[in-house]
């Protein structure tokens, strides 16, 4: 079952600047060498000129923390993806974005808002992840700007993070889930409470099922919005499933339960982009990980067992 008739356009964003630990710039490498192109064919996509947005490396950088490492260089590659997802979606293509650390959601979430909000509509946003990145430069324990877009996101810290495109918020917290966290910061955890966002703590997996959580998710990204942008972290899942990041979190989410949230996102008919973030080769097993990601992102799509 194809979720959409429009071609994939795969956008890879090789970003590293935002977390602490090197390697995420490989990522969308990892995910062309585990076949994604071709397992997309499979299942009867189109797949149009794929196309990666420019980084520069970190060690042609100076680093200034000043609250928050590399902002201007993050800056530069998020407000270019912006202006390509917004491109692509306009020319009706489906954006599949393979980053790159998390914080690469500030630009393709960016555009994807930007190009409903021209037809005066309103974006949901699924948020899978362990973190809550709901900090911001003035709580960020560590100044890495990947524990900080869904803040920015949300319209909260830095006024050139959150104005991409020049508006914000980017999406509105009623529409807004997140789910899987188990790991939150403090101050962070403040943010997220009175954010007025929907979250689903592993322990509401645990207690409800994934199968429940999956349908109130779907429910609250998809009532009075085009549909919803899915910001898939792999360190969401247990690192049993996906060894490769830099952030793994024991007690996450298992594979089947992964598959079951993307299986769900597929059935809706509703997800109009999506993104896979925080993959990390260099901490993998033989690509284990990607060629993991690979058979979940075939769920998002539509792929069955029947």
């Amino acid at each position: 079952m194809k979720i959409t008739t429009q071609p994939i356009q795969i956008i890879g964003v090789p970003l590293d600047l935002g977390a602490s630990r090197r390697g995420t710039d490989a990522g969308p490498s990892a995910l062309r060498i585990a076949g994604l192109g071709e397992h997309l064919r499979d299942i009867g996509y189109d797949i149009g000129l794929e196309m990666d947005i420019p980084v520069p490396a970190m060690e042609t950088r100076l680093l200034k923390k000043n609250g928050s490492y590399f902002k201007p260089e993050i800056l530069q590659v998020c407000t270019q993806l912006a202006h390509t997802t917004r491109d692509s979606l306009s020319r009706d293509f489906f954006p599949l974005i393979l980053g790159g650390d998390h914080s690469i959601a500030m630009g393709s979430v960016a555009g994807v808002s930007a190009h409903y909000r021209q037809q005066q509509q309103d974006i949901g946003l699924i948020w899978f992840d362990a973190h809550g990145d709901m900090n911001t430069p003035d709580s960020s324990p560590s100044g890495n700007i990947h524990g900080m877009p869904l803040a920015h996101l949300l319209g909260f810290g830095d006024e050139h993070l959150r104005d991409i495109l020049e508006f914000h918020p980017k999406v509105r917290p009623e529409h807004t889930v997140l789910i899987g966290i188990r790991d939150i910061d403090a101050r962070e955890r403040e943010m997220i409470n009175r954010s007025g966002i929907h979250v689903f703590t592993m322990r509401d997996i645990d207690e409800q099922g994934m199968a429940a959580i999956s349908r109130q998710a779907i429910e609250i990204v998809t009532r009075d919005t085009a549909g919803f942008h899915l910001s898939f972290d792999v360190d969401g899942c247990d690192p049993s499933v996906i060894p490769g990041s830099g952030t793994l979190v024991p007690g996450g989410v298992n594979f089947r339960e992964a598959h079951l949230l993307l299986e769900y996102c597929a059935d809706s008919q509703a997800m109009r982009s999506m993104e896979v973030v925080e993959l990390n080769p260099f901490l993998d097993r033989g690509n284990q990980s990607a060629e993991n990601t690979v058979a979940l992102i075939q769920s998002a799509f539509g792929q069955t067992i029947l």
